[in-house]
């Protein structure tokens, strides 16, 4: 083992409790705050609902009778209908994110003068894109928390697709 490998070795040892000393460890109360600074500085902007925007905990349906009418929203007019759902994170900031959820197996096909109607010759499958969430992590000293940026697949809308073929 040369130095170079000795010495970057010796850093990812040290390197935890060299980042609570310089200032990344925060008390309980400064979390949250800390948190938001970094998230707004570092990371970019997320979708975020008021939990009003989010669906109730109501049964999803395939809302095929929309599309009789002229719905206003992305999420009612796409032929694969989705709805916001208000999911927690513990221990991470932001603690609440919205997530699509398909309402429909099949796509929603309109056809001239026939009523629309769902098909399952394609899928509602969901869009997604990564999020960046904090995630709180105690310190070597036990008392105070840094913050351990994390990746989450977040699902942000539905499309439609055709069906998988073997």
């Amino acid at each position: 083992m040369d130095l170079t490998q000795l010495l970057l070795g010796l850093a990812l040892l040290l390197s935890p409790v060299w980042s609570c000393k310089t200032g990344r460890c925060f008390e309980d109360q400064d979390l949250e705050e800390a948190a938001e600074k970094r998230l707004r500085t570092h990371y970019a902007h997320h979708l975020e609902l008021s939990p009003a925007a989010a669906a109730a905990d109501s049964p999803a349906s395939c809302p095929v009778e929309l599309y009789q009418q002229r719905p206003l929203e992305l999420s009612d007019r796409s032929v694969s209908p989705w709805r916001y759902v208000i999911k927690p994170m513990k221990d991470h900031f932001p603690s609440t994110y919205a997530e699509a959820q398909c309402l429909c197996s099949g796509c929603i096909l309109i056809q001239g003068k026939n009523p629309p109607r769902e098909s399952l010759d394609y899928n509602s499958v969901p869009v997604l894109q990564s999020r960046v969430f904090l995630r709180r992590e105690l310190c070597s000293d036990g008392k105070r928390y840094h913050l351990k940026p994390v990746t989450v697949e977040v699902a942000v809308g539905c499309t439609c697709a055709r069906v998988k073929s073997s």
